[in-house]
């Protein structure tokens, strides 16, 4: 065995090398003295009945080398042979952060190449990319990133959900065989994005070690935990590849997504912070000193019923509450009066806006705002000019009828045509408008994604990619959202063309507290769409007061899609207090570390910022449910400077009000001065007794 080993200030990942493709053998806190120590401490017995050598847990089991579990690689040649490949190590290289081996099997004509690198904010990355030296074509049916983690880990955590209802979190049991959560939708979803929590049972937001991983692609993928009969437990990440898409030819290489890794004793939370750090070390990450600006979005205020009176007098109420750019939404192109037609005509629509779009963005620019707008290049509506002029333009096997969703089928990006005309058009728009922003948006699955015989799911996605890639460099200006029927396309492939995901079409407070709280997991706050909807919630009905509804967007980046012309004179005062708020706190929240704090009450819901320096926190408490008890528990504070003190203040937005009882806490209204780090971090404070779906803020700032 030969070991070597990548190490931060807080992490080390240690790998075997002596096997054909890199095995895991460590990934944590450093450890201390010489690796050599490690071949005697984790040498493994070999049970009767069994096999003479164990397979090794490499980034790729195989059979061939005794792996009984799901292999990494499954594929063949048009004989039927390569099916099971045997790699032998023929390259290892080994700098201060990366590890890069190269594989071989001279029978079965593959190579493989694996990166692995540890970045300085404790981040693991692992990259394989599979090369045809054979004669022939070589089919690729699946290849997974194979990660082990310790056997004490029995209990995973998972994602679920569905349109405006996403990022639910759900506790898996695991102890034997096998788990697979598998995404055959062509976007990352609703209910299954690529990523997965596994600890230590009962592990929490604070405590247990846990092991995070997420696979960056925005396509068909799986997520699989299996436990093997003799104890090890592995995870593997991998794209879904379908109908034999993907053919390497000879001489070509398939590259699998990256697959990021996060370790943590200190629970989930102190694997989030790893995410967090690694996203925001990125040189496009949006940074404070470029505050995320507060959006209005008119989607909510007027759907499809573009006006320029309208739109024009919506942009002077959102000037006046403090918004900083305007996002014109779905509508203003081709025959787009519905969501039935128009989708793939590209050009502003002279019925609507005989005099273009520039009227309405001189007036936006005017009152100080950017202006932003919506497209959706990716669907073609069958009512529309561009599919009755190529109708062979959308994906699906000819033959069979295609099935709509949401009235629109999906363009064939993988062709060349479809590809440059959308990128004319697109070129053209932000060419010929004053656009500072584009809302990227994408609402339907994909069924049957075939470029003409051959199934292309895969090289959809990587069409996408060069899209926007593309647009972004001709107009590197520009931030763009990803938004797909809300958070269907939120994952780290994504994320490195774009600069914000939208999280939920729901706008609803409620919602929004569980939503964000899973979202929140592997993404910071300042790339989380976040808007105050109206009154009453567009997707589910429920009625909340601006107090919750302003509180819940309040750490995102925070927006406004609700028609501020129906909005009375007290709630836009209202509402113009809360962004002056937002805007005091933006580079806190925005840069600082998030806390998600455990509560006994199951309907208690608690997160925080705390800065860099510690020098202020700010946290929500959300009561989501009727409180388990009459008297509400104690918080305390992670994340402070445990050698400071500090001054507590209740802060409550718009029209908050406190819950119904005889006595609040003294400290609600008077704050509470100088108080030591080390009282509020482990005995807390009194929590006041709120209504169900209300929520306050408390502030903290360093003597």
């Amino acid at each position: 065995m030969t070991l070597q080993a990548l190490t931060t200030a807080h992490r080390q990942l240690i790998v075997n090398t002596s096997t054909g493709v890199p095995e895991l053998v460590w990934f944590g806190r450093p450890l201390s003295g010489d690796l050599d120590a490690l071949h005697v401490l984790g040498e493994r017995s070999i049970a009767n009945a069994s096999l003479d050598a164990e397979g090794p847990a490499t980034l790729l089991p195989v059979e061939s080398d005794g792996w009984l579990g799901q292999p990494g690689i499954e594929g063949r040649r048009a004989d039927g042979s390569a099916w099971s490949p045997r790699w032998s190590l023929v390259d290892c290289a080994v700098s201060a952060s990366s590890i890069v081996t190269t594989g071989h099997d001279a029978l079965a004509g593959l190579t493989v190449i694996t990166t692995i690198t540890l970045e300085p904010e404790g981040v693991g990355t692992v990259q394989v990319e599979l090369r045809n030296d054979g004669d022939n074509d070589y089919v690729l049916n699946r290849m997974a990133v194979t990660i082990p983690v310790a056997p004490e880990v029995t209990e995973l955590q998972v994602p679920e959900g569905r349109w405006v209802h996403e990022y639910h979190e759900v506790r898996l049991p695991w102890r034997v065989g096998a788990i697979e959560i598998a995404n055959r939708r062509g976007r990352t979803s609703h209910d299954k994005p690529p990523w997965v929590f596994a600890g230590q049972a009962s592990f929490t937001n604070q405590t247990g070690r846990v092991w995070g991983a997420h696979l960056g692609w925005s396509g068909n993928a799986a997520v699989r935990a299996e436990v093997l009969t003799d104890g090890r437990r592995v995870l593997q990440l991998g794209e879904v590849l379908l109908g034999d898409e993907l053919r390497i030819a000879p001489e070509e290489s398939y590259q699998s997504p990256v697959v990021y890794l996060g370790w943590s004793d200190e629970g989930m939370n102190g694997v989030s912070r790893s995410f967090h750090r690694y996203l925001r070390a990125r040189p496009q990450h949006p940074k404070p000193s470029n505050p995320r600006p507060i959006h209005m979005n008119t989607w909510e205020a007027v759907y499809f019923n573009h006006d320029l009176d309208t739109l024009k007098a919506l942009a002077d109420r959102a000037a006046e509450v403090g918004a900083e750019r305007y996002v014109l939404d779905d509508g203003w192109f081709g025959g787009r009066r519905n969501d039935q037609a128009g989708l793939g005509d590209w050009w502003v629509s002279p019925d609507v806006w005989p005099n273009g779009l520039e009227p309405l963005i001189e007036h936006v620019t005017g009152l100080g705002m950017e202006f932003g707008i919506w497209v959706e290049p990716e669907m073609v509506n069958p009512d529309s000019d561009l599919y009755r002029a190529h109708p062979d333009w959308a994906l699906g096997v000819p033959g069979y009828d295609k099935v709509t969703g949401r009235y629109q089928l999906v363009l064939d990006l993988t062709k060349d045509e479809v590809w440059n005309y959308l990128f004319e058009h697109l070129d053209r728009l932000l060419a010929d408008h004053d656009v500072g922003y584009v809302k990227w948006d994408m609402n339907r699955d994909l069924t049957q994604p075939a470029s003409g015989e051959r199934a292309a799911a895969h090289a959809q996605t990587l069409a996408v990619y060069r899209l926007i890639d593309a647009l972004r460099a001709n107009h590197p200006g520009v931030d763009i959202e990803s938004c797909s029927s809300g958070g269907a396309r939120a994952d780290y492939g994504i994320l490195e063309r774009t600069d914000r995901v939208w999280t939920s079409d729901s706008n609803d407070a409620m919602e929004r507290q569980r939503i964000q709280s899973g979202f929140l997991r592997f993404f910071p706050p300042e790339v989380m769409g976040a808007h105050v909807g109206p009154n009453q919630s567009h997707t589910s009905g429920r009625r909340h007061g601006l107090g919750f509804r302003c509180t819940s967007a309040f750490f995102g980046h925070f927006g406004i899609e609700w028609n501020l012309l129906d909005a009375s004179d007290a709630e836009r005062a209202q509402l113009a207090e809360v962004i002056t708020l937002h805007k005091r706190h933006r580079e806190l929240m925005h840069s600082g570390t998030v806390w998600h704090v455990d509560a006994a009450d199951p309907g208690l819901h608690i997160m925080g910022v705390v800065a860099v320096d510690q020098s202020e926190a700010l946290y929500s408490v959300a009561q989501l449910a009727v409180a388990r008890n009459a008297t509400p528990e104690r918080m305390q504070f992670p994340g402070l400077d445990r050698s400071a003190n500090y001054d507590v203040s209740l802060v409550r937005l718009a029209d908050t009000k406190l819950g119904l009882a005889m006595r609040q806490p003294k400290w609600t209204e008077t704050g509470a001065q100088d108080i030591p780090a080390d009282v509020l971090s482990a005995y807390g404070i009194q929590l006041p007794a709120l209504d169900p779906e209300s929520a306050i803020l408390i502030h903290l700032t360093k003597r």
